[in-house]
């Protein structure tokens, strides 16, 4: 039996890119695993990945309460426990608009799902961890280079991504007497269809377009496995991962 086979992942935005990378490095080490995303196709694409790995595969939009409250009711009845949340859905919104021509709708859209969708599965998590026995677990966040420093025309999802990192050392600090220890993975062109146009020129603070170097996702799944496996006296509270060449330190 694998040593890890009895530790719990919820893991959010499942069904693509990062969180499917994700779910399908758990999965192959042992873990079970709640996918979670708004398509159930998507989610039985990322389960059949590792078809012997126990998952279950739950729709659901973490904007809405509702959905969040039926995602970690199946987990905890499929599974009984939960060890990690993988907080990583998220949406980067409409890209290039400047910010005088934003619609209000669009703004409240990113805000809804990187923010509020974070905060309501925090939230559900922290209490399921808070109540179980044995007491405790982790939550991963998943922010970005851009709680750092944001891209051109990106105002809704540079916000959203620097508020995560308050909510991110709010958990941290608040979790502390029940054993919930929370990190943050600021992750910087993984190679997904996000950042599929990172491949034919993206637009730069000089206003110039360029080809910028992307890294295997598969790196990112290593290291959020290896923030999610250590023990809960010890945390990763933020991880830096990114293609190494990307402009991103100093001036590019």
């Amino acid at each position: 039996m694998h040593p890890l086979q009895t530790k719990i992942a919820v893991v959010t935005g499942a069904g693509s890119g990062i969180g499917r990378a994700v779910a399908a490095e758990l999965l192959r080490t042992g873990w079970s695993v709640a996918l979670a995303g708004r398509r159930s196709e998507t989610l039985e694409e990322t389960a059949a990945l590792v078809p012997e790995g126990p998952s279950i595969a739950v729709r659901a939009d973490v904007s809405r309460p509702d959905d969040v409250a039926a995602l970690f009711a199946a987990a905890h009845d499929r599974f009984g426990r939960l060890d990690l949340l993988f907080n990583n859905a998220g949406t980067f919104g409409p890209g290039g608009v400047p910010v005088e021509d934003l619609p209000y709708e669009a703004w409240r859209h990113v805000v809804d799902t990187n923010l509020n969708g974070a905060f309501l599965c925090a939230q559900a998590a922290y209490r399921q961890m808070k109540e179980q026995d044995p007491q405790g677990g982790r939550i991963i966040n998943n922010g970005s280079i851009s709680a750092h420093t944001p891209r051109p025309r990106s105002i809704a999802y540079t916000a959203t991504k620097h508020a995560l990192t308050g909510l991110t050392k709010s958990l941290s600090l608040d979790g502390r007497p029940y054993r919930i220890a929370c990190g943050q993975i600021d992750i910087g062109n993984a190679a997904t269809e996000m950042t599929e146009r990172m491949r034919t020129g993206t637009l730069q603070a000089n206003g110039e377009l360029a080809v910028e170097p992307v890294m295997d996702v598969a790196d990112v799944a290593r290291t959020v496995r290896h923030m999610a496996e250590l023990p809960l006296e010890a945390n990763v509270q933020f991880a830096t991962v990114l293609a190494t060449a990307m402009p991103y330190v100093g001036r590019g």
